[in-house]
Protein backbone atom coordinates (compact mmCIF):
# COMPACT_ATOMS: atom_id res chain seq x y z
CA UNK A 1 0.00 0.00 0.00
CA UNK A 2 1.42 3.22 -0.95
CA UNK A 3 1.70 5.93 1.76
CA UNK A 4 -1.22 8.21 0.20
CA UNK A 5 -3.67 5.62 0.50
CA UNK A 6 -2.40 4.89 4.07
CA UNK A 7 -4.46 6.56 6.98
CA UNK A 8 -2.24 6.58 9.96
CA UNK A 9 -4.17 9.16 11.60
CA UNK A 10 -1.17 11.51 11.14
CA UNK A 11 -1.30 14.68 8.39
CA UNK A 12 -3.32 13.78 5.33
CA UNK A 13 -1.12 12.51 2.34
CA UNK A 14 0.18 14.74 0.32
CA UNK A 15 -0.63 14.41 -3.93
CA UNK A 16 2.29 12.58 -5.60
CA UNK A 17 4.16 14.64 -8.04
CA UNK A 18 2.17 15.53 -10.95
CA UNK A 19 -1.51 15.27 -8.78
CA UNK A 20 -3.14 18.16 -7.86
CA UNK A 21 -5.47 18.37 -5.08
CA UNK A 22 -9.02 19.49 -6.28
CA UNK A 23 -11.14 20.53 -3.59
CA UNK A 24 -11.30 24.11 -4.73
CA UNK A 25 -10.74 22.83 -8.28
CA UNK A 26 -13.74 20.68 -7.34
CA UNK A 27 -16.21 23.39 -5.99
CA UNK A 28 -15.70 25.48 -8.66
CA UNK A 29 -15.99 23.39 -11.31
CA UNK A 30 -20.02 22.16 -9.90
CA UNK A 31 -20.46 25.39 -8.92
CA UNK A 32 -19.93 26.56 -12.93
CA UNK A 33 -22.37 23.06 -13.77
CA UNK A 34 -24.70 25.16 -11.33
CA UNK A 35 -25.08 27.45 -13.33
CA UNK A 36 -25.94 26.15 -16.94
CA UNK A 37 -30.00 26.97 -17.07
CA UNK A 38 -32.39 23.92 -18.48
CA UNK A 39 -32.44 23.98 -22.34
CA UNK A 40 -28.63 25.00 -22.32
CA UNK A 41 -25.33 22.69 -22.03
CA UNK A 42 -21.63 22.97 -21.62
CA UNK A 43 -18.17 20.99 -22.68
CA UNK A 44 -15.58 19.70 -20.16
CA UNK A 45 -13.84 22.02 -21.98
CA UNK A 46 -15.36 24.98 -21.76
CA UNK A 47 -16.12 24.22 -18.33
CA UNK A 48 -12.12 23.59 -17.52
CA UNK A 49 -11.27 27.09 -19.75
CA UNK A 50 -14.02 28.82 -17.04
CA UNK A 51 -12.21 27.38 -13.83
CA UNK A 52 -8.69 28.27 -15.07
CA UNK A 53 -10.39 31.76 -15.36
CA UNK A 54 -12.13 31.80 -12.13
CA UNK A 55 -10.38 29.50 -9.87
CA UNK A 56 -6.67 29.44 -11.62
CA UNK A 57 -6.79 25.81 -12.28
CA UNK A 58 -9.00 23.27 -14.81
CA UNK A 59 -7.91 20.78 -16.95
CA UNK A 60 -10.79 18.91 -19.12
CA UNK A 61 -10.02 15.85 -17.52
CA UNK A 62 -10.00 17.22 -14.06
CA UNK A 63 -13.74 17.97 -14.50
CA UNK A 64 -14.55 14.63 -16.33
CA UNK A 65 -13.17 13.13 -13.07
CA UNK A 66 -15.10 15.38 -10.84
CA UNK A 67 -18.77 14.99 -12.82
CA UNK A 68 -18.05 11.46 -12.46
CA UNK A 69 -17.70 11.29 -8.68
CA UNK A 70 -19.75 14.37 -7.80
CA UNK A 71 -21.86 15.06 -10.39
CA UNK A 72 -25.05 14.31 -8.68
CA UNK A 73 -24.93 17.86 -6.92
CA UNK A 74 -25.90 19.32 -10.33
CA UNK A 75 -27.50 19.20 -13.91
CA UNK A 76 -24.70 16.92 -14.94
CA UNK A 77 -26.36 15.98 -18.08
CA UNK A 78 -26.23 19.32 -19.33
CA UNK A 79 -21.85 18.80 -20.03
CA UNK A 80 -21.06 16.64 -22.60
CA UNK A 81 -17.97 16.08 -24.33
CA UNK A 82 -16.69 18.81 -27.52
CA UNK A 83 -18.11 16.65 -30.09
CA UNK A 84 -22.19 16.83 -28.06
CA UNK A 85 -22.45 13.61 -27.03
CA UNK A 86 -22.69 13.10 -23.20
CA UNK A 87 -20.33 10.69 -21.43
CA UNK A 88 -20.61 7.29 -22.30
CA UNK A 89 -21.72 5.89 -19.29
CA UNK A 90 -24.73 7.93 -18.84
CA UNK A 91 -25.79 8.71 -22.44
CA UNK A 92 -29.15 7.05 -22.29
CA UNK A 93 -29.97 8.76 -18.94
CA UNK A 94 -28.30 12.41 -20.04
CA UNK A 95 -30.19 12.22 -23.81
CA UNK A 96 -33.74 11.58 -21.59
CA UNK A 97 -33.16 14.36 -19.31
CA UNK A 98 -31.65 16.77 -22.11
CA UNK A 99 -34.73 15.65 -24.81
CA UNK A 100 -36.87 16.20 -21.57
CA UNK A 101 -35.41 20.26 -21.37
CA UNK A 102 -35.67 20.57 -25.43
CA UNK A 103 -32.10 20.52 -25.87
CA UNK A 104 -31.90 20.75 -29.54
CA UNK A 105 -29.95 17.65 -30.16
CA UNK A 106 -28.88 16.26 -33.54
CA UNK A 107 -29.45 12.43 -33.81
CA UNK A 108 -27.75 11.06 -29.93
CA UNK A 109 -25.44 14.80 -30.12
CA UNK A 110 -26.32 18.05 -28.60
CA UNK A 111 -26.43 20.88 -31.09
CA UNK A 112 -24.13 23.26 -29.48
CA UNK A 113 -24.26 25.39 -32.00
CA UNK A 114 -27.88 26.14 -30.68
CA UNK A 115 -27.12 24.87 -26.92
CA UNK A 116 -23.50 26.26 -25.52
CA UNK A 117 -24.35 28.17 -22.66
CA UNK A 118 -22.10 31.14 -22.31
CA UNK A 119 -20.93 32.03 -18.52
CA UNK A 120 -21.11 35.33 -17.81
CA UNK A 121 -17.38 37.14 -17.62
CA UNK A 122 -16.63 37.50 -13.68
CA UNK A 123 -17.53 40.87 -12.27
CA UNK A 124 -14.25 43.26 -10.94
CA UNK A 125 -14.90 44.43 -7.55
CA UNK A 126 -16.38 48.20 -7.59
CA UNK A 127 -13.55 50.37 -5.69
CA UNK A 128 -15.12 51.67 -2.34
CA UNK A 129 -15.82 55.28 -2.31
CA UNK A 130 -12.61 55.78 0.08
CA UNK A 131 -10.57 54.44 -2.34
CA UNK A 132 -11.86 56.93 -5.05
CA UNK A 133 -9.83 60.42 -5.84
CA UNK A 134 -11.83 63.24 -4.44
CA UNK A 135 -12.74 66.12 -5.88
CA UNK A 136 -10.40 68.16 -3.94
CA UNK A 137 -7.37 65.52 -4.69
CA UNK A 138 -8.43 66.19 -8.82
CA UNK A 139 -8.32 70.21 -8.23
CA UNK A 140 -5.29 70.07 -6.40
CA UNK A 141 -3.58 67.64 -9.18
CA UNK A 142 -5.24 70.16 -11.97
CA UNK A 143 -3.75 73.36 -9.94
CA UNK A 144 -0.29 71.60 -9.69
CA UNK A 145 -0.33 71.15 -13.78
CA UNK A 146 -0.79 74.54 -14.43
CA UNK A 147 2.30 75.47 -12.37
Amino acid sequence: MSAAARDDGGDPPTPAEGEVELDDVVECVLDLAAEIPAGSVSTYGRIAVEARVRCGRGTARQVGRIMALHGDQVPWWRVVTASGAPADRVSSRALTRLRAEHVPLRGDRVDLAQALHAFALPVPAAPLLDDLPSDDATSDDQEATRA
